[in-house]
């Protein structure tokens, strides 16, 4: 959603459990409004919409200053470890045409653990999901963002290593969504520095789509 002085940015959440998805929509809006939390088991059970501040002189836009918010769109981790891949598949539907139904959606962000190889593709993967909800334009409104991307630098490897080194899977992906992809780093910055640099490249990928959104009915 735009006018001439502030712009929304909708972002979906797709991920396996434990992949970090809450944790980081926390991070790109700046607050603890998804529940996060280290279990052996599906934390997220339902859908949630979160909003952030309003970013002012985040961006310029047509020479001129531009207020930003983002909303968020949390969903359950696919595989669930409770629900079934059926009900989380039609929660997230029903969610999407819901919130941004209307408006449209800007990104979908696939949440990936770095320290996790993203081997053969499955039916239950959230890669699957993401193709089934939004359709054959998938690919232009999707990224990658890599959780957990401090494991690489403790493993010894700098970003372009790992990519090189990453599996068959993840580098076809990779080339099917103009390789979109961001690294979210934890340590040694703080949540303003990791949220601020994530927003940063999903307003390059944003701008480079032309500010085009998927809409849902």
């Amino acid at each position: 959603m735009m006018n001439s002085n502030k712009m929304t940015i909708n972002l979906a959440l797709f991920g396996m459990t434990q992949s970090g998805k809450s944790s980081a929509g926390n991070i790109i809006l700046g607050s603890t409004d998804f529940h996060s939390s280290f279990a052996p088991c599906s934390v997220t059970k339902d859908c949630s919409l979160g909003r952030s501040c309003h970013f002012r002189s985040f961006m310029r836009r047509g020479g001129k200053e531009v207020t930003l918010q983002v909303q968020v769109l949390d969903t359950p981790g696919y595989p669930h470890s409770r629900l079934s891949k059926q009900h989380v598949r039609q929660v997230v539907r029903e969610a999407l045409a819901h919130h941004f139904g209307q408006e449209g959606l800007h990104l979908a962000l696939l949440v990936q653990r770095a320290d996790m190889p993203l081997c053969g593709q499955e039916e239950s993967s959230p890669v699957q999901m993401i193709q089934e909800l939004l359709g054959h334009a998938w690919m232009n409104y999707t990224a990658i963002l890599f959780t957990h991307a401090e494991k690489i630098e403790e493993a010894g490897f700098n970003e372009d290593e790992y990519l090189r080194e990453a599996s068959d899977t993840l580098l076809t992906l990779l080339n099917s969504i103009q390789r979109r992809y961001i690294f979210q780093y934890k340590k040694g910055n703080s949540l303003r520095e990791q949220r601020l640099k994530i927003l940063e490249r999903i307003i390059e990928f944003v701008k480079e789509n032309c500010y085009q959104v998927l809409t849902f009915k």
